[in-house]
């Protein structure tokens, strides 16, 4: 039986962790490993793991969580973390495979379980986005199994994802975009407002907004800077001072209204409650 729990993280400024080098702490003082990485000019820590019943839509940390990452993280850290330097706080929602399994949530597998039911449906539960491409391999050759289908050697381990890039450093501020940054860049080119800026202090410009929109299907202000840009997880109190440039922009590509701008603003400024620590 799949098991639910709340993972969640903490983003601080790069001063805690200077450098490229993360850091991995094994045991905690509850028994679970903790992790600092250096991200998008960012530092990122975590993790807790606790059970929930109920399934959020947009889940939110504890508050015991925040105190408990910040105290195991200061040994490790240049300076003292405090919840004031957290720029964001966020929570995911993970199913683990639970099987007959009856510890504690740290020693529960992430691993993957795959069960075959007696009319031949195949379910894959639990298991990690590294793990994905394996994932993918071993459900497929049980289906052709299943099936009775013509075996084929699998191409996912060497199979390039889109945008793939050789050299992505050479992109710049670009490069989590792969090779769609030599079209972003043509977008840049073509019309000068498009290489504005979304803030002085981001690198963020018009035309990611206006590639987004075109080519990756966001359609709303969350969708842009939560899951395209992901400002929203590395400074909430700034992304929410970037959502009304952003909704100007979706509603001229859109064709929406003001009314429909100043409703998308309070809907993203609602929902970034929930990444500020001040409200946990």
């Amino acid at each position: 039986l799949p098991e639910v729990f709340l993972p969640a993280f903490r983003v601080l400024p790069a001063e805690f962790l200077p450098g490229d080098s993360a850091i991995m702490v094994p045991h905690t003082s509850d028994g679970r490993v903790m992790f600092a990485i250096p991200w998008r000019g960012h530092t990122l820590i975590g993790t807790t793991d606790t059970p929930v019943q109920d399934v959020p839509v947009e889940p939110v940390p504890f508050s015991a969580e925040v105190d408990f990452i910040l105290e195991t993280a200061a040994p490790y850290f240049t300076k003292q973390p405090t919840r004031a330097d957290i720029q964001c706080a966020f929570a995911g929602i993970r199913p683990l495979a639970r099987g007959n399994h009856e510890g504690d949530t740290a020693s529960l597998s992430r691993d993957f379980v795959i069960d075959i039911s007696p009319s031949g449906l195949l379910t894959m539960t639990g298991g990690k986005w590294t793990t994905y491409r394996k994932m993918a391999e071993e459900c497929v050759d049980h289906a052709i199994i299943l099936a009775n289908l013509e075996a084929r050697p699998c191409l996912t381990r060497t199979l390039n994802i889109h945008g793939y890039y050789q050299y992505p450093d050479r992109l710049g501020s670009l490069r989590y975009y792969g090779t769609d940054a030599f079209l972003i860049q043509e977008l840049m080119e073509s019309d000068t407002a498009y290489a504005q800026k979304i803030h002085p202090s981001l690198s963020e410009t018009v035309a990611e907004v206006v590639w987004a929109v075109r080519f990756e299907m966001a359609r709303t202000v969350d969708d842009i800077l939560s899951r395209r840009l992901r400002i929203t997880f590395l400074d909430t109190k700034l992304a929410v001072s970037v959502a009304p440039v952003v909704a100007t922009i979706l509603a001229r590509e859109l064709g929406r209204d003001a009314q429909w701008q100043r409703q998308q603003v309070e809907e993203f400024t609602a929902l970034a409650q929930g990444f500020l620590v001040e409200k946990i």
